[in-house]
């Protein structure tokens, strides 16, 4: 069944207006100016071919259609409320959909996420690999990407965009090259790898020495498992906690996001 157009802004300022009886009022209530209430009031009676008020040497008054539309428009209103509130349900959930690079969920992410749950035992947990998922298609609630910034989406980075030159003990004076990070002018690589993690599993083999984000390795530095030869120098891109707007608005999200960049 084909629904019926309904002017719901028009409807709103009615509801305003009739609990009111002035447009006056109303306009306050609704952040507009008077004239314009009074548009979408004739707007709204020229839609329904009815006139929904009189003026009075009292003032406004209702007509007696405007009245036995009046309580029905209201509990629609309660309806929307409750639909919204049905939506939103899910944005106080504690569930997450998050879409993380491998090594970085394995070298720094889960830990974290680990402490987070240890605080809110509640939380549960999807984890999505490819982090240039479509949110949409994977239904994710945030990704996390190492890029220069959040481009059309919202987020925040999780630590500013820093890089180190790192190895293992003994390992041979050689480098690991991967795509995010240029190795130094006239420098020729000895391993070739397809992204950090690959570059990272490299450099843990002891395999020879690569340029990493600093917090992709800050917890191998830590424990001795890597050393650093140079830097932290300051880098072009860092891991970003990214959403669009309306993954951005929710509790959780935010939540989350101030627990990790803490």
């Amino acid at each position: 069944m084909k629904r019926t157009h309904l002017p719901l802004n028009a409807l709103r300022v009615f509801d305003a207006a009739a609990r009111h009886l002035s447009f006056t009022r109303a306009a306050d209530e609704l952040a507009v100016t008077p004239a314009a209430v009074g548009q979408q009031i004739r707007a709204l009676e020229d839609h329904l071919g009815t006139v929904l008020f009189r003026r009075t040497s009292k003032g406004l008054e209702l007509t007696a259609e405007a009245v036995a539309g009046l309580d029905p428009l209201r509990d629609g209103f309660l309806r929307f409320e409750e639909s919204v509130q049905a939506m939103q349900a899910g944005q106080a959930s504690d569930r997450f959909t998050i879409a993380a690079p491998r090594e970085f969920y394995a070298q720094w992410l889960a830990q974290r996420l680990a402490a987070y749950r240890a605080e809110n035992p509640q939380v549960r947990y999807q984890l999505v690999e490819n982090e240039n998922a479509d949110f949409t298609e994977a239904n994710l609630d945030v990704a996390i990407r190492l890029v220069d910034g959040p481009g059309d989406l919202q987020g925040v980075e999780l630590a500013p965009a820093r890089r180190v030159v790192v190895a293992a003990s003994d390992a041979p004076d050689s480098w690991i090259d991967w795509p995010g990070a240029p190795l130094p002018e006239g420098a020729e690589p000895d391993i070739q790898t397809g992204n950090a993690g690959q570059a990272l599993s490299s450099a843990l083999a002891g395999m020879g020495r690569a340029i990493l984000p600093y917090l992709l390795v800050e917890d191998a530095i830590e424990d001795g498992r890597l050393t650093v030869l140079e830097g932290p120098d300051e880098g072009r891109r860092s891991y970003w906690m990214v959403a669009p707007a309306p993954q951005w608005r929710q509790k959780k999200v935010k939540a989350l996001a101030a627990f990790l960049t803490a």
